[in-house]
């Protein structure tokens, strides 16, 4: 049995996957662990989130295909880097590979000005979203990138200005990594466009059942996904 884990982001839950989910290829398990879940009741910090996965994914047989946005992506790349004996392949869904610590500060500015029920919906309260962007503010997988030794694909939204030149650059530097750039889109496409990154990630790890054993790493993209690059 294929297992992918659909790793949510910081401002959704795990059911941003639902729908994506439902039209991946039969025969794949789709995993959809809630960060706040798994944390079970620790602060939200990077580190407590990093071995809280470690401990979910343990739980988890044989190896694994790891698919995760912005938040969720950064813990699947992090992942991959410590643990490469258990990751068959990564997707990275508007992935920064380093915070861009201006931008940073100015979000969690406005984050401390916000009330707390403008985080209802989020996958963290206030206090742990707070929390996160403090333990946060100095990541960058900056010359660790060549150390992903599983095949993986790197997807984006045209329009998700803040990722677009970290999905490139992402591309450019880990091994056997594909780019695909969905047009018209924004930063979540789970939710924007559920069935783009469904169709991309179907022929994407159809490829990787293929007797090749991975996909060309400049496959052509689905005639309906056009590359905007």
């Amino acid at each position: 049995m294929n297992r992918i884990v659909l790793l949510h982001g910081a401002g959704h839950g795990p059911a941003s996957w639902d729908k994506a989910a439902a039209l991946l290829p039969s025969g794949w398990e789709a995993l959809r662990p809630g960060l706040s879940a798994i944390l079970g009741g620790r602060e939200a910090s990077f580190e407590n989130l990093r071995a809280a996965l470690e401990r979910y994914c343990a739980g988890i047989e044989g190896p694994l295909h790891l698919c995760g946005l912005s938040l969720g992506g950064i813990l699947a790349l992090d992942y991959a880097l410590r643990r490469p004996e258990r990751v068959k392949s990564i997707v990275l869904i508007g992935t920064p590979h380093r915070v861009p610590k201006a931008a940073f500060a100015l979000q969690s500015l406005v984050f401390r000005l916000l009330p707390e029920s403008a985080f209802r919906g989020m996958a963290f309260g206030k206090r742990d979203t707070l929390a996160l962007g403090r333990s946060m503010k100095s990541l960058d997988f900056t010359g660790r990138l060549g150390g992903v030794a599983c095949p993986a694909l790197v997807l984006c939204g045209a329009k998700d200005g803040a990722n677009l030149a970290s999905a490139k650059y992402l591309a450019r530097h880990i091994k056997n990594a594909g780019l695909r750039i969905l047009p018209d889109t924004g930063r979540v496409v789970n939710e924007e466009r559920p069935e783009a990154p469904a169709e991309i990630l179907t022929e994407f790890y159809r490829a990787l059942d293929a007797p090749s054993g991975g996909p060309p790493r400049d496959a052509a993209p689905a005639k309906s996904l056009r590359s905007t690059i």
